[in-house]
């Protein structure tokens, strides 16, 4: 995985609430367990009309936020069903960081498993973010060592994130990972406790 520690990069903006993961990620891409190649998925209900031409007045479609690498997003953000193949979609897709003042637990969990950062901010402050120009293409900067966000325009605010899942994202490591980081010690106990029985 991936680590993150500090990482400045263009931003898109999806201005909707209770963005589900079946929006995220359509089921009818659900088929692998790798978790490549579902960037061309990603949003595709909105990103594509019927015969799959590009739909001009989806925002990730803008010429403005080719490249992006960051989300400003609604409420309640991987709402739905716990499919973790939505995280793997926004990676793939070229997002690093996530920033919406809520998310769904399971989804949120998932994204720290994957080397997706995301970020809850009030409503009021993620668009203090936004230029006053919605209309030119922007850049924030995430800094996650010190938990502080900047944009260009000046405005920084400081974020809370669970310091396991930090932990992991700075190192760049999954939950398993960071478990075998203390193998040691857990051959020790298990020595131990087979002396027990």
């Amino acid at each position: 995985m991936e680590k993150f520690t500090i990482h400045t990069g263009p931003v898109a903006v999806l201005d909707r609430d209770n963005v589900d993961t079946d929006q995220i990620i359509p089921k009818q891409f659900l088929k692998r367990t790798e978790r490549t190649g579902y960037g061309g998925c990603l949003f595709f209900d909105w990103r594509f009309d019927s015969l799959g031409r590009a739909n001009p007045d989806f925002p990730l479609n803008s010429p403005q936020y080719a490249g992006a690498s960051i989300l400003l997003a609604g409420r309640n953000f991987g709402c739905g069903s716990s499919r973790e193949h939505a995280v793997w979609a926004l990676r793939d897709y070229g997002f690093r960081c996530i920033i919406a003042p809520s998310f769904a637990d399971i989804f949120a969990g998932n994204s720290a498993k994957n080397g997706l950062l995301t970020v809850s901010l009030p409503a009021i402050e993620t668009a203090c973010l936004k230029p006053a120009d919605a209309s030119r293409p922007f850049r924030l900067t995430v800094d996650l060592e010190r938990c502080l966000l900047s944009s260009e325009n000046g405005y920084a605010t400081s974020f809370a994130i669970d310091s396991f899942a930090r932990a992991c994202l700075l190192q760049g490591i999954d939950q398993i990972a960071a478990t075998l980081q203390h193998e040691s010690e857990i051959s020790v106990y298990e020595r131990r406790a087979r002396t027990k029985f």
